[in-house]
């Protein structure tokens, strides 16, 4: 290793280890303060706090690391500029690029560790975080009895303290209300002057010794009986004892398993696996709903009816369901077989070796120009022939509904009553049709948005990882730009950096949510964004220009007014 590359590591990796430790802390805080009132008053103890404090930790590594990058970048190559060290190297004919050199080594090593990282630790720690917070959520604050205060954790007794002595063991005025079988009508209460209360030397029961006192016991009178007013039991004691349950205040642990779905809970695998699935169930929804209105309407075919690169499979397309809608009107079953078989004629020729898909308009077209359309029959003209066995006419409903075009000069050769069958089962799908929609369009919203979201969580994962190399470029070109070391001004302008990428990070998922760009576009949208900025300062670096060339600006400014006068004269002859 050259003295360069040493001295550089040296002067990078201190700063960088101190601000990565506080950037870790300072996130970790703003999570902490999240979850506080979850955690505040369960009686946790110091060990299960440094756990949630440790997984929550991990995963906060590739949020945490960019930011260490860009500080030190910005320290170093800010106190070598600040102490003449980066002209002394470029006078020496080594470029700017070999003096970052180290920093872009460790730049990439960084981007492998935020990859593997995401991919492969922080789904655990996940993991772990949310089935432990889960429980902590669940699990009851510590019982804490306060004089005058009616407390209510053993679930079906509110115990009220009148005085609390100073050991924290005799109590006085004490009341306790039982409503455990208060759906049947049964009501207790016991009231005693003084007492005592402690728990056993497990923590597994609560005891509540009292004195003198009483209880009543109040039940629901007999329905048969007029009564002037409720039965009462009323019993004194000398000394009575009451033992609660405290299983219900420890830390119970869930199955991790149930917790294993959630996206930030996987690896780019698992991600994909979910997404492929999400992807099918979309598909399904869009088949299941195509095949459902296309059994209400038969001249279309259903994956006339399919978005566009859907996978179709092989047997979603069947004429079986094609009479059902026909099933109310009597002595339609053979007539609208009849008609299944003609519509069948609208299908594609599955035999041929290169068959030739048509467009539904193109076959309705075709079809209306071959089929005659039918005319009202005059009333002199013969009857409909006629079932001996239900005396009811039999409709010849496949000559006419071969196409659409037909369809309503059909209805006008049907008597009266049948029409208004016809045309009331027509409200009624229509109605179904509309409603099935409604459905599919609130499950279908919410399935894509679930499906947007894995991609974005998948494409963050790796976009997250380069950032990490692009704040090289943007740190240390942007410190030799600034000429300042220490704590101090680059502290300053790595943190207006940062917010700008925060803020750009959470814009990104926010319009990626609400489907205006593609969710995979939205998390490499940063890095778009600030590889130019890096590239930008980089060649400003290089160049020993300024960041904001005010003498440039001035000069610009001086020449508009000197033009200016010049022409004000002219204006005035």
């Amino acid at each position: 290793m050259r003295k360069i590359d040493r001295l550089l590591l040296v002067s990078f990796i201190p700063p960088f280890l101190v601000t990565f430790g506080i950037a870790t802390f300072v996130l970790l805080m703003q999570i902490l303060w999240v979850y506080i009132d979850d955690i505040a008053g369960k009686g946790l103890g110091m060990f299960i706090i440094i756990e949630l404090l440790a997984y929550k930790a991990v995963g906060l590594v590739p949020m945490a690391l960019p930011l260490a990058i860009l500080i030190s970048g910005v320290m170093v190559m800010g106190g070598l500029a600040e102490h003449y060290e980066l002209s002394s190297f470029k006078s020496a004919g080594v470029s700017l690029l070999r003096v970052m050199r180290p920093i872009i080594v460790f730049g990439a090593f960084a981007t492998v560790v935020s990859y593997l990282c995401n991919d492969l630790i922080i789904p655990a720690a996940n993991l772990q975080f949310g089935s432990r917070m889960y429980d902590i959520t669940q699990k009851k604050p510590t019982l804490n009895m306060e004089a005058g205060v009616f407390n209510d954790d053993f679930g079906n007794f509110v115990i009220r303290i009148g005085e609390k002595g100073a050991d924290g063991v005799s109590i006085k005025d004490v009341m306790i209300y039982d409503h455990t079988d208060a759906n049947s009508g049964r009501l207790t209460q016991v009231i005693a002057k003084s007492g005592e209360m402690y728990a056993t030397a497990d923590g597994n029961y609560f005891i509540m010794q009292l004195f003198d006192g009483h209880q009543y016991i109040e039940t629901q009178p007999n329905t048969g009986r007029s009564s002037a007013g409720a039965p009462f039991v009323r019993t004194g004691f000398k000394s009575w004892n009451k033992v609660f349950d405290m299983s219900e205040f420890n830390l119970s642990k869930t199955d991790q398993s149930l917790f294993s779905t959630n996206r930030s809970m996987m690896s780019i695998s698992q991600l994909g696996d979910r997404i492929d699935t999400i992807q099918q169930g979309i598909d399904q929804r869009y088949i299941g709903l195509a095949d459902q209105v296309a059994t209400y309407f038969y001249p279309l075919q259903p994956e006339d009816l399919y978005p566009d690169g859907i996978v179709i499979p092989a047997d979603t397309v069947s004429t079986d369901t094609l009479v059902e809608s026909m099933d109310t009107v009597p002595n339609l079953k053979a007539p609208a077989a009849a008609a299944a078989a003609d519509a069948a004629a609208y299908r594609p020729d599955t035999t041929q070796a290169t068959p030739t898909p048509q467009s539904l308009k193109a076959r309705i077209k075709a079809a209306t120009a071959a089929a005659p359309v039918p005319q009202r029959a005059p009333p002199s003209a013969v009857p409909p022939p006629v079932d001996t066995t239900r005396q009811q006419p039999v409709l010849p409903i496949h000559r006419f509904t071969d196409t659409l075009a037909t369809v309503g000069a059909w209805l006008n050769v049907l008597p009266n009553p049948d029409k208004q069958r016809f045309l009331t089962k027509a409200k009624s799908s229509a109605r179904a049709i509309m409603n099935q929609a409604e459905q599919a369009a609130i499950s279908l919203d919410r399935s894509i948005e679930d499906k947007v979201k894995h991609i974005y969580e998948l494409h963050t994962k790796y976009s997250m990882a380069l950032v990490c190399i692009i704040f090289v470029f943007i740190g240390a070109p942007l410190g030799a730009i600034v000429r300042k070391g220490g704590f101090g001004y680059p502290m300053l302008v790595s943190i207006v950096a940062f917010i700008f990428f925060i803020v750009l990070t959470i814009f990104c998922r926010k319009i990626a949510e609400t489907l205006i760009i593609p969710a995979a576009l939205a998390a490499w949208l940063p890095c778009i964004i600030l590889s130019p900025i890096g590239l930008w300062l980089t060649l400003k670096a290089r160049a020993d220009s300024k960041l904001v060339d005010l003498d440039g600006f001035k000069m610009t400014l001086t020449r508009i007014a000197t033009a200016l006068k010049a022409v004000a004269p002219r204006a005035k002859v």
